[in-house]
């Protein structure tokens, strides 16, 4: 019998000729980092274990990315913690300013083909654009995995999502996403794991594969997983020879297998509530907004920088917005900068905040007062998710910044570029 993906990354770092979905087995990790929001909890499980070392400091590293700067003395304080601990223990720590912890993870080469990555972050998963079984676990588990370098993994059943067709005008990988989340719903994959490729996914730069891959999390996936091109290698600086990479078998026995079509695609909205509520735009154009954000890790990229100057080219936000950007990664803020971009954008009256996971979690940057609404291109929507009371929506950065331009959700599509 054939092997997904994903079962053969787990057979290989299990040393077992097969596997199948349901069996549970015991893997090296490749790969282990921590954000400031969970490395403090488990930094205090660790110290509890008995004559614990950590297993190799050269595959471990803290992301200060969730209170970045820190704007608390609580947060000031685990910084300090976790700096002094890296530093008892020779771990590498991508400091304040750096960026979101998947981006950076990306960006200094430690996703790779055919790793098991582990990160304290749910949307770790984004990491699968690598052709890695990337996820996110606890902080205790975590604590557990840097004394012993190695989980327990249930090996999941996978599902194949085929992406076929050319995305039209304004329409981006986010769209995609969502599009996604909407037909498959909050829960109906929990723990598989699921394999993107087609057409599309080929046409597709590697960081706009990372904003689909990221936003899996939120169907309740393990992992999700894309296969590794010349892009992949190029990125990573890699070759077919010096690169694990893994391709599913003919015989592969898949759980499932979907064809989607995304030539004729919508731009798609998220109601609050979910990040599965997607409607079409003409859904819930002319909601009025206070807040319109471009961050986090899947919506904060380069391309997404991008494409919001090309629509704010000549053009000014709504004096009734305030359009908040956080860039996922300092990366992103180098290249934005030298091609002109964020100068595009600060004169259309942007508000500029450090790379960080910021105004996503309401991390004191971008948080609504009670009744406000916001659209951002931020990973979730749930109720409170930035500040008690205020609605949020889902959309993409094109989408985001035609409603920050007309104070109200708005079809990219009617403004096209800039002026």
């Amino acid at each position: 019998m054939g092997m997904t993906v994903t079962e053969k990354i787990i057979a290989n770092k299990a040393n077992l000729s097969q596997v199948k979905p349901g069996q549970i087995v015991q893997a090296p990790v490749d790969f282990a980092f921590f954000h400031d929001n969970n490395a403090p909890i488990a930094i205090r499980q660790f110290s509890r274990l008995p004559n614990a070392s950590v297993w190799d400091s050269s595959k471990v590293m803290f992301v200060l990315d969730h209170h970045s700067p820190s704007t608390t003395l609580r947060a000031a304080q685990h910084h300090q913690n976790i700096r002094d601990f890296a530093k008892k223990h020779n771990i590498k720590v991508s400091e304040v300013g750096r960026g979101v912890s998947h981006p950076v993870v990306a960006e200094e080469g430690y996703a790779r083909p055919g790793r098991i990555i582990l990160g304290t972050d749910s949307h770790t998963v984004g990491l699968g654009t690598f052709g890695a079984l990337a996820t996110g676990i606890g902080s205790t588990e975590m604590a557990a995995v840097l004394a012993t370098g190695s989980i327990w993994l249930q090996v999941p059943e996978t599902v194949k999502i085929w992406l076929d067709g050319k995305l039209g005008p304004n329409i981006t990988p986010k769209d995609v996403a969502l599009f996604l989340l909407k037909n498959f719903g909050p829960s109906f994959l929990n723990y598989a794991a699921v394999e993107i490729a087609g057409p599309l996914v080929d046409s597709l730069n590697v960081e706009e594969r990372m904003a689909i891959t990221i936003m899996c999390l939120e169907m309740g996936v393990k992992n999700a997983i894309m296969p590794v091109d010349e892009k992949i290698l190029k990125y990573i600086n890699g070759t077919q020879k010096t690169e694990k990479i893994f391709e599913a078998d003919e015989d592969a026995v898949y759980a499932s297998v979907v064809n989607f079509d995304v030539s004729s695609l919508e731009p798609i909205v998220a109601t609050p509530g979910l990040p599965t509520n997607g409607v079409e735009v003409s859904q819930v154009v002319g909601i009025e907004i206070n807040q319109a954000t471009l961050g986090s890790c899947s919506g904060a990229f380069l391309h997404d920088l991008e494409a919001a100057a090309e629509i704010l080219k000549g053009r000014k936000v709504h004096p009734g917005v305030r359009f908040v950007v956080v860039p996922n990664s300092s990366r992103a803020v180098e290249k934005a900068a030298r091609s002109g971009i964020i100068s595009t954008l600060v004169e259309a009256g942007a508000i500029f905040s450090s790379p960080a996971c910021g105004t996503c979690g309401g991390y004191e940057v971008g948080v609504l007062a009670p009744d406000e609404t916001c659209i951002s291109t931020t990973t979730r929507n749930m109720d409170g998710r930035m500040g008690p009371g205020g609605l949020i929506y889902l959309a993409s950065a094109r989408t985001v910044a035609a409603s920050a331009v007309m104070g109200k959700i708005t079809d990219p599509r009617k403004l096209g570029g800039g002026i």
